[in-house]
């Protein structure tokens, strides 16, 4: 079950200034290659004990202020945020062998940004936020969708549904983004933007 990986050397003078810029053209280079959900990414979170949980997300927005995802406030993502803000962000985009490490702090964003996002979804996942109180034990699958039949009789398509006061956005704010591309050998690229101060310095580490 091992794959040689073959691509072309990363060398830091092709790397962007800024890691978020550096972040886009990765980006834009996976959703090119035809990647299945190449906005996917891992969470990873811990209580404040230390306890680490992971699960699999979809990023919703990126701009210089970092990375947005949208959850219901009551998950244990959420939750373990509350107590340890410190996530790592994983986006796993193995195709064309290469990962994005982010570490950083993460936080709510405003409701006015919420609210905006949850009216651009599609009327069937506005109701699911709804009906699902994440994370939490449910007697059945007939339950839920019970929930969901009786959100959709009560706001049909077309009317416009309140926006849940659990639920919302999570920015994730970097202080450090490591890009790794697999190289045969196991000699990969792995380099790291670490926020130093106000500025971004690049360091190479071995693979």
């Amino acid at each position: 079950m091992r794959q040689q990986y073959r691509s072309e050397i990363v060398e830091e003078a092709g790397l962007a200034e800024d890691p978020m810029a550096q972040f886009a053209r990765w980006f834009q280079q996976a959703a090119d290659s035809d990647l299945f959900e190449p906005n996917a990414m891992v969470v990873s979170t811990a209580t404040a004990g230390g306890r680490p949980s992971s699960r699999t997300v979809l990023l919703k927005q990126f701009d210089s202020r970092g990375f947005v995802f949208f959850t219901n406030y009551g998950s244990r993502k959420a939750r373990e945020i509350e107590e340890n803000p410190y996530v790592s962000l994983l986006f796993p985009w193995h195709p064309i062998a290469r990962q994005v490490i982010v570490t950083g702090r993460a936080a709510r964003v405003g409701r006015d940004e919420t609210a905006a996002y949850f009216r651009s979804r599609p009327h069937g996942s506005q109701l699911g936020a709804w009906a699902s109180e994440q994370s939490r034990v449910i007697g059945s699958r007939a339950e839920l969708d019970r929930r969901y039949a009786e959100l959709a009789e009560r706001y049909p398509e077309g009317e416009q549904v309140p926006v849940p006061p659990e639920w919302g956005g999570l920015r994730v704010v970097p202080d450090a983004l490591e890009f790794w591309q697999g190289h045969e050998n196991r000699l990969h690229d792995r380099l790291r933007y670490v926020l130093d101060g106000k500025k971004w310095r690049v360091e190479r580490l071995c693979p």
